[in-house]
């Protein structure tokens, strides 16, 4: 019997955000009291979402999430109309279910090429 890999989850954050949640145990990202998820995307949406929200922004931390890990809802939806679903996560993130947290840093020019994790086939 063959097992699939788990498929991973992303969410890029501050450096700042991801030091408080080390130290709570638990992240809520800015803007989860208000919208009661946290913004999530596979790996290959991850270079897009970067540079759609993120061009130019220093400091960052790409969060790779395990959802077996998570005790809350997972929903893929697309909430801006388009046809593409993106993973939401309906509840804190406990530290526990991060397998790792990456540097996340932007190119000379602001933008985001590679994933900047070991073995990322998107380096370039």
């Amino acid at each position: 019997m063959l097992l699939s890999a788990v498929v991973r989850l992303f969410h890029i954050t501050s450096s700042t955000e991801w030091e408080a949640a080390r130290a709570t145990g638990e992240y809520r990202p800015q803007g989860f009291a208000r919208e009661g998820f946290i913004h999530c995307s596979y790996a290959e949406q991850v270079i897009r979402t970067a540079n759609k929200f993120y061009k130019g922004v220093d400091d960052l931390v790409l969060l790779e999430i395990d959802p077996s890990k998570l005790t809350c809802r997972i929903i893929e939806e697309n909430l801006e109309g388009g046809s593409e679903l993106f993973p939401h996560v309906y509840g804190p993130l406990p530290v526990s279910a991060v397998e790792a947290a990456h540097g996340f840093p932007c190119g000379d020019d602001g933008t985001f090429h590679h994933l900047g994790m070991p073995g990322d086939a998107s380096r370039g």
